[in-house]
């Protein structure tokens, strides 16, 4: 047997389970996933349990395959409703925005650091794209509900920018190397970022849909779906890149064309994507850290920092400022999307190819870049929450938990079964009916299964299997809902009861004194606040005087289908 399989395979097992077990800390805690991950790296590395790694081909090797990975899931996450609602600002922000970035990075790194010019933009480059799994892994273990526009923004925005960056690291390596000026550089990076984006797009579109139609007409057992959908993924990934193309951009437009068609063993193949996402990012996170080495970051820590400190609190919220400027973000929203720019491994693997290619000040490179992504985390990772909270961009949920399973039936895409836990409190303890559409077949209770008919009133605990058709998943969810311990707070939020959109809004002068734009008194409540709010987003008010009006839901066009009123009190209006 070879020698060093086993002690190999017994390391990185040994480090991935440790990463998941800490990472069950990073969520109680709500520190950053990236962080824990790179920290264990560092720990197990050549300055901590002695472990010497220095194959820069092979983490960049690993790293790209877990970042095609990575984007082809948030690709094929990505609603197509809600990317057309961002696709603007957040395309702006992914490929403007990261030129810009670069730019003012790179002005001072060039006096920090005394480098030169084009040494001075490829470190602006290498940081100059944020990470999408450090967000929202910081979102979701802190429980933020963002307002939908924000964070469509943020998920397109970190969804693709990656890409763009890779293109510009690349280009400014092959500069530095050539130890060329950048007279004449401007025409032929205009040229190849044109090829690789297009070829990128183009091959991702027809790899996506082609994708999508072989996993409808070729029938495959269920637990063969996954596997054929990474291994075409990669495919899509290896062949653009072969021929020159963004193989990154492929790999993230594939994943959102062939998401957002029909999929047969959608539930499966959801669970397998964030197996395997969850895995590609601790073996990338993993491996960058092993290859750091910390004893050498005193040198430039200083530097460092502060080149990180000038990146989140200038060039970040210059570059926002600048990129959302004609889309009518609120001073508020502008502020959260700038502070929400956190740096991650993609800025450590491309810290890598100054290696690859050969140049003098390689080390400089990624020692930077490292320090300048633990600062980010440092100091954006653990104040997400309290920035959200300050500036107003949480939501709150309207229905309090829920705990459903959804089960795809084998054989249609017409019906689902859908399992909800009754919870104490919630409206069908006591006595809701469900609507006619729901059709509950059978009740657990107690380790006994009973048809619902005999079942009598529902009880707590118990777990009741109803057939629905997919459009309806999530319309019975307030009847399953437990009663909002933060009932004051979701008020505030939405208002002490709700009105008709459709009612006239002049009725609520006469009612409660309201003040009405005279241009929009005979408008309906629902198209007065359309009017006044353009784009209107859940949680958004229109202040009438003593009242304010709140949207409580929208309608997929846009068009508002709720709306809560809430009485101001003098102090408040």
């Amino acid at each position: 047997m070879i020698d060093w399989l086993a002690p190999l395979v017994l390391i990185g097992a040994a480090l991935v389970l440790v990463s998941i077990l800490t990472s069950v800390l990073a969520f109680r805690f709500g520190a950053p996933l990236l962080l824990v991950f790179l920290l264990i790296g560092l720990i197990a590395g050549e300055d901590g349990l002695g472990l010497a790694y220095d194959d820069q081909q092979g983490a960049y090797l690993i790293g790209s395959v877990a970042l095609a990975v990575i984007l082809f899931d948030a690709g094929f996450g990505t609603r197509l409703a809600a990317f057309r609602r961002v696709a603007a600002p957040a395309v702006i922000l992914a490929t403007f925005g990261v030129v810009l970035t670069t730019g003012l990075v790179g002005v001072a790194a060039h006096y920090i650091f005394d480098l030169t010019w084009p040494q001075a933009l490829l470190l602006g480059t290498l940081i100059s794209s944020t990470d999408a799994a450090a967000v929202f892994f910081l979102l979701r273990a802190g429980g933020i509900t963002l307002r939908s526009r924000v964070r469509g923004t943020l998920g397109v925005e970190s969804g693709s920018n990656d890409p763009i960056a890779i293109f510009l690291a690349a280009t400014f390596v092959e500069l530095v190397a050539q130890q060329s000026g950048l007279g004449g550089f401007t025409t032929s990076l205009i040229i190849g970022f044109g090829l690789q984006m297009g070829l990128g797009i183009a091959l991702g579109l027809g790899g996506g849909y082609l994708l999508n139609r072989l996993m409808n007409a070729i029938e495959l057992d269920a637990g063969v779906y996954p596997v054929f959908v990474l291994v075409g993924a990669l495919l899509v990934f290896a062949t653009t890149a072969q021929l020159g193309g963004s193989g990154f951009i492929a790999a993230y437009v594939a994943g959102m064309v062939a998401g957002n068609r029909v999929v047969p063993q959608r539930t499966e193949l959801r669970r397998f994507q964030d197996g395997m996402t969850w895995l590609a990012q601790i073996l990338m996170f993993l491996v960058l850290g092993l290859l750091a080495t910390p004893s050498e970051f005193s040198d430039i820590a200083v530097q460092a920092v502060g080149l990180g400190l000038f990146l989140m609190f200038v060039a970040r919220p210059i570059t926002v400022g600048l990129c959302l400027l004609p889309f009518r973000f609120s001073l508020r929203e502008v502020t959260f999307i700038s502070w929400v720019g956190l740096r991650g491994a993609v800025s450590i693997l491309l810290a890598i190819l100054p290696f690859l290619g050969g140049l003098e000040n390689s080390q400089l490179f990624f020692n930077a870049a490292f320090i300048m992504v633990l600062t980010s985390l440092l100091v954006q990772g653990w104040t997400i929450k309290p920035v959200a909270r300050w500036l107003g961009m949480i939501v709150p949920q309207r229905l309090g938990p829920v705990e459903k399973v959804e089960l795809e039936l084998p054989g249609s895409a017409h019906h689902e079964l859908v399992v909800y836990h009754v919870t104490p409190g919630s409206p069908v303890v006591a006595g809701a009916r469900l609507p006619r559409w729901g059709r509950p077949a059978l009740v657990l209770r107690e380790g006994r299964s009973m048809h619902f008919r005999k079942a009598g009133r529902l009880q707590p605990d118990d777990y009741v299997y109803i057939f629905m058709s997919p459009r309806y998943a999530s319309a019975l969810d307030h009847l399953f809902a437990a009663s909002e311990e933060g009932s004051r707070t979701s008020r505030a939020a939405f208002g002490d009861f709700a009105i008709a959109p459709t009612a006239p809004v002049a009725t609520l002068a006469d009612a409660y004194g309201a003040v009405i734009d005279p241009a929009g008194a005979e408008l309906s409540v629902g198209d007065y606040m359309q009017r006044k709010l353009q784009r209107p987003e859940v949680g958004d008010r229109v202040a009438l005087g003593p009242i304010e009006l709140i949207v409580r839901a929208r309608e997929s066009d846009e068009r508002i289908s709720e709306v809560g009123l809430q009485l101001l009190s003098g102090a408040e209006r």
